[in-house]
């Protein structure tokens, strides 16, 4: 009797052990590109937005920094997004919550033209 629980015991002791070293799963696994926010951007420089078609997902946040030496905005043609006058090296960042393509342009230099396609 004595050898059955001491059995017993050891084999308790074992399967508690192993399902405590076991590695732990998440009930809802998140791939990693999940758990990151999206990000791009556009360079404007030498009176020219870089690139001029983005492509990006739904949910990207798109930031433009002005790397020109000169001051420029951005507004776009179906007024979804306005930014403010930019100096050097100054940025403005908008997410995009649904698909489409979203023109828009530098209103201090209208012929400066962009677009973001968005899918």
């Amino acid at each position: 009797m004595k050898r059955a629980i001491l059995v017993l015991s050891f084999t308790v002791l074992a399967v508690a052990s192993l399902s405590l070293s076991a590695p732990r799963h998440q009930a809802f696994p998140v791939s990693a590109q999940e758990n990151q926010a999206t990000t791009a951007a556009v360079k404007i420089d030498n009176f020219s937005f870089g690139p001029a078609t983005l492509t990006v997902a739904v949910g990207t946040t798109v930031t433009w920094v002005n790397h020109d030496d000169l001051p420029h905005n951005v507004i776009s043609t179906d007024g979804l997004f306005k930014s403010k006058v930019m100096d050097t090296d100054e940025k403005f960042s908008f997410t995009f919550t649904k698909a489409g393509t979203f023109p828009y342009f530098c209103g201090i230099h209208p012929k400066m033209t962009g677009k973001i396609v968005v899918q």
